[in-house]
């Protein structure tokens, strides 16, 4: 059994917003993040999905203590960081990673490719020789698909693709535990999508790897990922091993996800029930009472209203937050292709 790398406990990230004014003063909170629990074990990937502005990078960058969370419990390597000094969280950085979604916004242009894959070698290791660090800047170069010799370009000679695979590099000189992948492959074209997918899952299985993989795109997330978290609102609203979750979804949510994902076979996209949600997001800073996904929901009636669902296992390592959650008619659910 795999031994647990990161433990999440009520994790909450409240931004205060100026409501009232410059002399009032009054300020509510924005709930980016209200209350999410979760467990990662060693070499998994757990995918984080939901519509944007439900707090997903949010979630992440408060997990890495980028952003300071407002309540909660973050759990690394048996060691909690929440409320501890800046220098034991910079010393955890070294094991725990990040690749941003904008892979050029994330280079510096004026840092040659070398220098700044071997960054992180240079902070945590300043005694190691120049020949030494560009040694291993060349060696994981050619692991992530760049050829060693571009080593003293410039991000601006790159394609988006290999910019991402530059930022790869970078999360992975040190060797981490964890690497959390924020929309690592939005900004790029779809054959080059698949390509920066397959490069992470091949590092997970060298390296062992835990991933946070946080997406939009299901189709992608169910490629790479070994269980599934979705989203609303900076809640929980059901989280399972992957094949659970896209085949047999039991919150009206993460149905209307799934049913949206194209299906690559003509005659099963053209015959499946599309779950299409009434209105928009509501404001994070106004989110409404009981259940936050009830305003959209189509089961909704007065108990979503008044009570807030608990997230409980409601079949084995199925857990949910819904008053009316139910396997849906089978024809709304359609199979997703995967490899």
């Amino acid at each position: 059994m795999s031994k647990e790398l990161l433990r999440v406990e009520g994790l909450k990230v409240h931004f205060p917003i100026r409501t009232g004014g410059i002399l009032i003063g009054q300020y509510t909170p924005l709930k980016a993040v209200d209350g999410v629990s979760f467990t990662l074990n060693e070499g998994e990937t757990l995918g984080i999905v939901g519509e944007s502005g439900c707090g997903k990078s949010t979630l992440g960058r408060a997990v890495l203590q980028l952003i300071k969370p407002t309540d909660g419990k973050v759990v690394f390597m048996g060691s909690e960081l929440t409320g501890v000094g800046a220098e034991v969280i910079r010393q955890k950085r070294a094991d725990m990673q990040i690749v941003f979604q904008d892979p050029l916004a994330s280079l510096n242009p004026r840092m040659t490719v070398g220098d700044i894959i071997g960054e992180p070698l240079t902070v945590f290791f300043p005694k190691m020789k120049a020949e030494e660090r560009k040694a291993k800047v060349r060696a994981l170069m050619a692991k992530v698909g760049l050829l060693p010799q571009m080593i003293n370009r410039y991000p601006h000679e790159f394609s988006g693709g290999q910019c991402q695979r530059i930022g790869i590099a970078r999360a992975m000189i040190l060797n981490p535990k964890l690497v959390i992948c924020d929309e690592p492959v939005s900004a790029l074209d779809v054959s080059i999508q698949a390509q920066i997918v397959n490069l992470l899952m091949d590092l997970q299985k060298e390296f062992g790897l835990s991933l946070l993989f946080i997406s939009h795109d299901l189709s992608v997330v169910r490629h790479v990922s070994h269980r599934v978290m979705v989203l609303y609102l900076g809640k929980v609203m059901e989280i399972a091993e992957r094949d659970a979750i896209y085949e047999a979804p039991l919150h009206p949510y993460t149905q209307a996800l799934i049913s949206a994902v194209p299906v690559p076979d003509p005659d099963i996209e053209k015959n499946k029930q599309r779950i299409v949600l009434g209105g928009d997001l509501p404001s994070p800073m106004k989110p409404p009472s009981g259940c936050v996904f009830r305003t959209r929901c189509p089961k909704a009636s007065d108990i979503c209203a008044k009570e807030v669902p608990v997230l409980e296992e409601k079949m084995p390592g199925h857990r949910v937050a819904c008053h009316h959650w139910g396997i849906p008619d089978a024809a709304a659910v359609p199979t997703v292709a995967h490899h």
